[in-house]
């Protein structure tokens, strides 16, 4: 009972916050919910129908792929800046400490205050990054307006985000290697990248596991950088499931096929984050 009384509180907590929530969306998902719903209290079942729609809808193909490319372009250059800054602040050089307080400074500032200065930052015509393109005689560029470039632009954005989660966790894996093994290494002549490759890698090779998959758990649900750029768009350019599943629900209000668009992208995260609970359990295990 004593062990009971402890765990309780937690499992309220689940319970109202995260479990009453999935489950009024799954069955959101399958009901005809609109702003109707609110007076009268009658939401029509329909079943599939609402899945059926938002996969039969043009965007759907075109949110799928753009979810993909901005998760993937994110998370891969997210994890490669990361883990070099990782690797340079391992070297512990004068004001190293400070120069790693300032690079937690995207996550201090609020996302949407973020992504208005980036918005003013990268704006076609008064934009301080094509004033300074515009000194080499380079023509503006529609960072946010084109659609070639707006979703190359918001992915750039989320990188700048990612990179200070992915540095700190990998510079945390990187403190608990023992110098004694690139002592040891060193010996047999394993210095710079073949100490990278056969010691610092399969030493943070867990660490590296968890940093993606969180990552990817992220990304996969970002929806105020992309809004607060672009707005999903131009010509949904930048949509992705997360945005559609806003779009949906609090623009066009159909609930219904909000909540069947916002399921598909939990079905996503939930694969992502089940691999996240298996590798954390082998790295306990082991």
């Amino acid at each position: 009972m004593t062990g009971w009384a402890f765990v309780a509180p937690a499992m309220v907590f689940v319970l109202v916050f995260f479990g009453y929530p999935i489950v009024k969306n799954l069955t959101m998902s399958l009901e005809n919910y609109s702003t109707t719903t609110f007076f009268t209290g009658a939401a029509p079942w329909v079943g599939l129908a609402n899945y059926r729609t938002i996969v039969d809808d043009p965007i759907f193909v075109t949110t799928v792929v753009n979810t993909a490319l901005f998760t993937v372009g994110s998370i891969v250059f997210q994890f490669i800046i990361g883990l070099g800054l990782a690797l340079f602040f391992r070297r512990h050089f004068p004001l190293s400490g400070f120069l790693r307080s300032l690079l937690l400074l995207p996550w201090l500032l609020p996302l949407i205050a973020s992504a208005a200065v980036w918005k003013w930052m990268l704006d076609q015509g008064s934009g301080v990054l094509n004033q300074f393109l515009g000194l080499f005689g380079i023509a503006p560029v529609p960072w946010l307006v084109s659609p070639t470039f707006a979703l190359i632009t918001v992915i750039m954005v989320n990188i700048w985000l990612g990179i200070p989660f992915n540095t700190t966790i990998l510079y945390s894996g990187l403190q608990a290697v023992p110098e004694e093994l690139y002592e040891a290494g060193a010996l047999d002549g394993a210095v710079g990248w073949k100490a990278f490759w056969h010691i610092t890698w399969p030493s943070i090779r867990s660490v590296v596991s968890v940093v993606v998959v969180l990552g990817v758990v992220y990304t996969l649900k970002v929806v105020d950088i992309i809004l607060g750029l672009t707005g999903g768009g131009p010509a949904n350019s930048t949509q992705t499931l997360a945005t559609w599943a806003y779009q949906k629900s609090f623009v066009q209000f159909v609930f219904g096929q909000g909540a069947a668009v916002s399921n598909v992208l939990i079905v996503v995260s939930l694969a992502f984050a089940l691999a996240y609970l298996r590798m954390t359990r082998k790295e306990i295990d082991e």
